[in-house]
C-alpha cells in the first residue's frame, strides 16, 4: 500500500509522537509498502537522526516551519499553516491509499484534505492529552481547552478509524462519540524494539554519579516538565530515610533548573543525578543499566518510556493513570501505586519503591517477567494491527 504519515513534528527533535512516528514509519517499509512522511522541516543544518527504530529510512515531503519564541521547547518546528505548498504537491502526487494523521491540527488539516481528493481513508492517531498542557496558556486555559475539545470532537467525526495507543483513552474518545462512531475506535499502542532494546550495553550510573557499588538506582526518563509530575519522583526518592535508594533522572527541560534545586537539599544531596537531554540510545541505555524504573506521569496516552523499561528488564513503579495498566502488570512486572489521596501520593510511590529496593529476590523476579514478556510490546505486533486496520479500511 501507498501510505501517507502526516505530523506536527519530526526528528530530530525526540518526544513520543517523534519516535513513534519513525517506528511506524520504517515498519511499514520494512513490510513492502511505500511510505511518505510530511512533516514540518527541522531547523537548517539538522534533519532526522536514527533513533533505533529498525527499517529503511522513510521518504519525507517537508513542510514550511518556524519556532515559535515561547511554550514549545527549543528545536519543536511547527508546520507554516499554508493551503498549498510543493510538499503538499509532493503528498498529492504520491497518491495515498491511506492517510495517518499523528496531529489534528495543521498538519491533520492537510491529511484530511489529502485523503478526500484522493478517495483515501483518513486514519489518526491521538498521541496528546492536549487539555492536560492548558497550564502554557495561563488565563486562557479555560476556553482553549474547550475551543480544543470541540475542535477534536470535529476532527474525530472526519475519521474512517482512530486509533488510542490506551483502553484508557479508547473508553473516553468513546464517551464523546455517537454510538454508531464508537466502533471507528480501535486501541493499537505504539511498539517498540524489543529486540533493539535487549541487545543494548547497559550503562553504570553508580561509576558516573561516584555512588556506591551497593546503591540501588531507580531510572526516571521524559521531558522535565509539570505536566510529566518529575517532582513527585523526587520526593518519593526523598521520602525513603536511611535507604540505598539513588535517582538517575533522564531528560531534560523547562523544571530542570527547579528539580536541581531540590536535589541540593539534605535529605537528596548526593543521591540524584541529572543526566540532561541525551541521544534515545544513550539515554535508553541509562536506564539499562538502573535497577527500578520509576513514572509518576497521569498525562500520558500510553506512557511509551514504561514499556522501554519493562523491556530493558526492569521492575517498574507507577503512579496509576492513564495507560499504566496497559504495561505494567501490578504485583508482576511492577507496582502500580494508587493515585489517591494525591497528597501522599510521593511517599506511597517511596514506600513500593523502597520495598523493592530492599527485596532483591522480589525485584529480580518482576525484572524477568518484565523482560521474559517484553514481546506484547514489540513493534511487529503493532504493525500486524495497524496493517490489519489499513486493509479492512481499505477494502
Amino acid at each position: 500500500m501507498r501510505v501517507l504519515l502526516t505530523t506536527e513534528s519530526s526528528l530530530p527533535y525526540l518526544s513520543g509522537v517523534t519516535v513513534s512516528v519513525d517506528a511506524q514509519a520504517r515498519a511499514l517499509g520494512a513490510r513492502g509498502h511505500e511510505v511518505l512522511v510530511l512533516a514540518p522541516r527541522p531547523r537548517e543544518g539538522t534533519g532526522p537522526e536514527p533513533v533505533g527504530s529498525p527499517g529503511p529510512a522513510p521518504r519525507y515531503a517537508w513542510l514550511p516551519s518556524y519556532q515559535l519564541p515561547v511554550v514549545v521547547p527549543d528545536g519543536y518546528r511547527m508546520p507554516v499553516p499554508l493551503p498549498w505548498t510543493q510538499a503538499v504537491e509532493d503528498a498529492r502526487r504520491f497518491a495515498p491509499e491511506i492517510v495517518h494523521a499523528h496531529s489534528p491540527f495543521v498538519s491533520g488539516l492537510l491529511a484530511r484534505r489529502l485523503a478526500r481528493a484522493a478517495g483515501a481513508p483518513l486514519v489518526f492517531t491521538h498521541h496528546t492529552r492536549f487539555a492536560d498542557y492548558g497550564h502554557y496558556l495561563g488565563p486562557l486555559a479555560g476556553p482553549g481547552s474547550a475551543v480544543t475539545g470541540a475542535y477534536l470532537r470535529a476532527f474525530w467525526a472526519a475519521c474512517a478509524a482512530i486509533v488510542a495507543p490506551s483502553t484508557d483513552l479508547a473508553g473516553e474518545i468513546r464517551g464523546y462519540l455517537s454510538e454508531g462512531r464508537r466502533r471507528r475506535v480501535h486501541v493499537i499502542p505504539t511498539g517498540v524494539d524489543v529486540a533493539g532494546i535487549r541487545g543494548i550495553e547497559p550503562g553504570n550510573s553508580r561509576e558516573t554519579a561516584g555512588w556506591p557499588g551497593d546503591a540501588v538506582v531507580v531510572a526516571s526518563l521524559g521531558r522535565l516538565a509539570p505536566e510529566k509530575s518529575p517532582m513527585e519522583v523526587l520526593e518519593a526518592v526523598a521520602s525513603v530515610k536511611d535507604s540505598p535508594l539513588h535517582l538517575v533522572v533522564v531528560g531534560g527541560g523547562p523544571a530542570e533548573t527547579e528539580l536541581r534545586d531540590r536535589a541540593g537539599r539534605a535529605d537528596l544531596e548526593g543521591r540524584v543525578a541529572f543526566t540532561g537531554a541525551l541521544p534515545r540510545p544513550e539515554a535508553l541505555a541509562t536506564i539499562a543499566g538502573a535497577d527500578l524504573f520509576a513514572f509518576a506521569s497521569r498525562t500520558e496516552t500510553q506512557g511509551l518510556v514504561l514499556a522501554e523499561a519493562l523491556s530493558a528488564g526492569l521492575a517498574a513503579v507507577a503512579i496509576d493513570g492513564p495507560g499504566v495498566r496497559d504495561s505494567i502488570r501490578d504485583g508482576l512486572d511492577g507496582i502500580v501505586v494508587a493515585a489517591e489521596p494525591s497528597a501522599d501520593r510521593p511517599a506511597r510511590l517511596g514506600a513500593a519503591l523502597s520495598a523493592l529496593a530492599t527485596d532483591a529476590e522480589r525485584r529480580e523476579s518482576m525484572a524477568a517477567r518484565a523482560r521474559d514478556d517484553a514481546d506484547r510490546f514489540s513493534i511487529e505486533r503493532r504493525m500486524d494491527e495497524t496493517e490489519a486496520l489499513y486493509r479492512s479500511l481499505v477494502a
